[in-house]
């Protein structure tokens, strides 16, 4: 697989990292759908990049690279806390 194909990958897992990680992150958080896309594919490449350049990951034998996948959803979800510490928990109920 070449690059172009290792980055719509990253991009796709990415995609159902940031479904998976907002899952995770207890509470209800005021966050876009596009949100948790765009850091659902951050903490994939992030995940990915850890895997592979820090702790020498190799898929030796071939296939779906799990590993780096649960990387993924573990710093995903770890963004979007950072994310809804930073933003806040909006309420959009009425206040009285």
């Amino acid at each position: 697989m070449g690059w172009i194909g290792l980055i719509i990958s990253i991009i796709i897992i990415g995609l159902i990292a940031g479904a998976l990680a907002r899952l995770i992150v207890p509470g209800k958080q005021s966050m876009s759908i596009g949100m948790t896309i765009l850091l659902g594919i951050v903490g994939s490449f992030l995940g990915s990049w850890i895997c592979w350049n820090v702790f020498g990951y190799t898929n030796e034998n071939g296939g779906w690279q799990v590993i780096p996948f649960i990387v993924g959803i573990v710093i995903a979800a770890i963004l979007i806390g950072i994310y809804v510490a930073i933003t806040g928990r909006r309420h959009t109920g009425v206040t009285r």
